[in-house]
């Protein structure tokens, strides 16, 4: 990063620009020329498994680490030389948030706001009936998903342009993770900008603006669900009356079989009308077309590889919520 602390922005729209971003431990590339832009005010998920990079991209958004090569710019400064200056303007939940054992977490809340710009009182209050926090047990007390909620609920109230959230809602039950989602909406229309990485590819697919992709140190896709989705192929499922007598003529349809005049088929974005008016040649009872969810662009990515489904599609970042 030979960019210094004091040069402007590349784009004065970016909160995080990523370019080049290189990072080896030892042997290990763990970061192989890494590219990633998130804008002012949206909310941008960032998604692969375990190794595939993501929890040392955000160390080094956070200046925890110093990249080798590249350049980063993280609301227009340099995070390893303007750590101090950045991490009063932005949040971060880790996957694994430890709290002090002896504090409660509403000291923890506060003191976290105050290294931060400061806490909107009425939001810390609302969040904490949201998250059904009780904010007067000590660090030692609380669960996982206890200790989740306290580090939401600062990060959510704390004066800040930018929240990175790595897995946060790792713990939480199905109905807190509703409340996440619900109060993430809420931080993006008010224009906050957040980096999500979750393994919970519907949280990402409700919630995300863009998505990037990593793999191998690599974003190998980016973009909106709606772009992501133009590059890849729709299933048709159909249950004919007459089936045609062979599948020849479905030209424009790939992957076509047919079993008990029950047809199943993929359609490139491009070649959907042609598949249609294919199909509308023979008698039909039913037809539904399905865009691929964000699961399946995910694992057209990464195949059938094991360690992907044993990896949950996500990485935690453990330590502390400072």
């Amino acid at each position: 990063m030979n960019q210094s602390s004091s040069a402007p922005s590349p784009d004065g729209d970016a909160v995080i620009e990523v370019t080049g971003l290189v990072k080896s431990f030892g042997a290990f590339k763990a970061l192989d020329g890494l590219d990633l832009r998130v804008t002012r005010g949206e909310v941008h998920g960032f998604l692969g498994p375990n190794g595939a990079g993501k929890s040392t991209t955000i160390r080094v958004l956070l200046g925890l680490l110093k990249a080798d090569a590249g350049q980063v710019r993280v609301l227009g400064g340099d995070p390893w030389r303007d750590v101090v200056t950045l991490h009063r303007r932005l949040a971060y939940v880790p996957g694994d948030v430890s709290l002090w054992p002896g504090m409660t977490g509403g000291e923890a809340i506060d003191l976290l706001g105050k290294l931060r710009g400061g806490l909107d009182e009425d939001r810390r209050k609302e969040l904490i009936g949201r998250f059904e926090l009780d904010p007067t047990k000590r660090g030692r007390q609380y669960s996982k998903g206890n200790r989740q909620k306290v580090a939401l609920v600062a990060a959510l109230a704390s004066d800040v342009d930018l929240l990175i959230l790595d897995e946060p809602t790792s713990g939480l039950d199905p109905l807190m993770e509703a409340v996440f989602q619900e109060e993430i909406a809420k931080e993006k229309a008010r224009g906050r900008s957040v980096l999500l990485s979750s393994h919970i590819l519907s949280e990402a697919e409700a919630l995300a603006d863009r998505i990037s992709i990593i793999r191998a140190g690599k974003v190998v896709e980016t973009g909106t669900l709606q772009q992501l989705r133009g590059r890849t192929r729709s299933t048709i499922h159909a249950v004919f009356t007459g089936p045609p007598a062979s599948l020849d003529g479905l030209t424009s349809i790939h992957d076509a079989t047919l079993q008990d005049g029950r047809f199943t088929g993929t359609v490139d974005a491009d070649q959907l009308s042609a598949a249609m008016a294919e199909l509308s040649r023979y008698p039909l009872t039913s037809l539904t077309v399905a865009p691929p969810s964000l699961e399946e662009l995910f694992l057209r990515q990464y195949g059938t590889d094991s360690s992907v489904e044993s990896a949950r599609w996500g990485t935690a970042v453990t330590g502390g919520v400072a």
